[in-house]
């Protein structure tokens, strides 16, 4: 992978950023072969107490800021294709989760739990001193997006959610939280018995193995998240990611539908949905109940009335990679739409 270009100045209130390039950035070129992103602004580092959160900046130092959160298990590159369609009057800064791409993994013995992702939205948002922002969030990046901006409503002007909801209503998967949390902590304690080096594969299986666990990344796609999401050693790519990251579900926080209406009743964005025909429910499994979901679109439209609009495009849960211009018209016209007062 081409490295970085040239750093933007930043101005002195950017004091908490680290304006370093990751070495895990080289050499990834010639093996992926995948053209940088035009309109790229920076690599950054924002300081946290375990280490850093990368991030990477498009558009104007002087625009209205948007902060795009990416899928579980992805990387920023999520955003490398959808970004440079998006008008440039806005300053889009894309980050990496923690132990996802380039940002820092957690302290041994610490688990990534979702509440810890919403953590880390506010803790971006004060390095950068941004008081109000709009946020922009694909699959899980979403549901954190969404309860950030029902903790702090009135830091969030506008909420784009890519193929996501703003919370996680599951009456099936409430049912296993037990199971899941048992799960995660003996995955943890297993991993942390085992000590075993990080597998060592190949580029070309490297690719394979995501498109095969991800059937609606294309090649294209892969290769992006894969120059992020890997580092290259002498005999093949190792993956970035923390490995106690594992199935999001261990990580989810489920809701109540009581909770739900508490929850949304907070929400002061302008809230816009972008859902894909093939989207959502043949991500997980193809008899998915989509109850919940419906649950929470009318949920939406009922609390937010004019706040909250739905789009439906055709694409699948990776829409915003696999067709950015059509998603880049629609987020596009939302963000450059004049807000209405809020509903009363």
């Amino acid at each position: 992978m081409k490295a970085p270009r040239t750093l933007a100045s930043v101005p002195a209130v950017l004091s908490p950023v680290l304006q370093k390039r990751d070495p895990r950035l080289h050499g990834l070129r010639n093996l992926l072969r995948a053209a940088p992103p035009a309109s790229l602004l920076s690599e950054l580092k924002l300081a946290v107490p375990w280490g850093h959160i990368a991030t990477k900046t498009w558009g104007s130092l002087k625009g209205h800021p948007v902060l795009c959160l990416h899928g579980w298990l992805d990387n920023a590159n999520s955003f490398d294709r959808l970004i440079p369609l998006l008008p440039q009057n806005f300053y889009y800064v894309a980050m990496d989760f923690g132990g996802h791409g380039l940002s820092s993994h957690y302290a041994p013995g610490v688990p990534y739990y979702y509440q810890n992702f919403v953590n880390e939205v506010r803790r971006v948002s004060a390095a950068l001193k941004w008081n109000r922002f709009s946020l922009m969030g694909h699959s899980f990046g979403g549901t954190v997006a969404g309860m950030f901006s029902c903790v702090f409503p009135e830091m969030v002007d506008k909420l784009i959610l890519l193929e996501s909801v703003p919370f996680i209503l599951d009456i099936n998967e409430i049912n296993n939280m037990l199971t899941y949390r048992r799960r995660a902590i003996e995955h943890v304690l297993q991993l942390e018995t085992n000590q075993k080096p990080s597998m060592v594969i190949s580029p070309e299986e490297m690719l394979q193995g995501l498109l095969k666990n991800n059937t609606h990344v294309g090649e294209e796609c892969g290769k992006l998240l894969l120059q992020r999401g890997t580092s290259q050693v002498a005999s093949g790519l190792v993956l970035n990611r923390d490995r106690r990251i594992a199935w999001p579900e261990l990580g989810f926080d489920y809701l109540s539908r009581e909770l739900a209406q508490l929850v949304i009743h907070k929400l002061q964005a302008h809230v816009l949905l972008i859902k894909a025909t093939q989207g959502f429910s043949s991500v997980r499994r193809e008899d998915m109940d989509m109850e919940p979901l419906l649950f929470t679109i009318n949920l939406l439209r009922t609390v937010l009335k004019e706040r909250f609009q739905i789009v439906e495009t055709p694409g699948n849960h990776y829409v915003h990679m696999n067709k950015p211009q059509k998603v880049a018209e629609i987020v596009g016209a939302f963000l450059q739409a004049q807000e209405v007062a809020p509903a009363s």
